[in-house]
């Protein structure tokens, strides 16, 4: 296998929000879809994300979709600096997202919070402090 995650499909219960979130709200570039389309991609720098409805993907895994608890899994997105990880959950929080975990230091040593998007799904916003600044 060639190590590489191409594709994120979120399961999402109004497609047209979570439009209006990632396009709208966060500025995710997004590819033309056709209005009656169930599905829609953004473009990202080295992968793709993809919002369709939940029932649907757990219809096509296979597994139930009882909604319930943590699924174990987040999405990250990195930034340049400590005062961008406050300003991008500032943009989350004003596109309709929730503040889950405001900016802090954390203890691998960084600088990062968490929000979470119109169907919970959490993003981590981070300051990977790599070097003594």
């Amino acid at each position: 296998m060639d190590p590489r995650i191409t594709l994120v499909t979120l399961g999402v219960t109004d497609v047209d929000e979570s439009i209006r979130f990632y396009r709208d709200g966060l500025g995710f570039p997004m590819r033309d879809r056709d209005e009656d389309d169930d599905v829609a991609f953004f473009t990202l720098e080295g992968t793709w994300l993809s919002i369709y409805p939940r029932e649907s993907l757990a219809e096509d895994a296979t597994v139930p979709d009882d909604g319930s608890g943590f699924s174990g899994v987040t999405l990250a997105h990195n930034v340049s600096t400590r005062d961008d990880v406050s300003s991008v959950l500032d943009e989350a929080v004003a596109a309709g997202g929730r503040l889950v975990k405001p900016a802090q230091d954390v203890f691998w040593g960084g600088y990062s919070g968490y929000f979470a998007d119109p169907d919970g799904h959490l993003w981590e916003v981070a300051y990977p402090k790599l070097t003594d600044d």
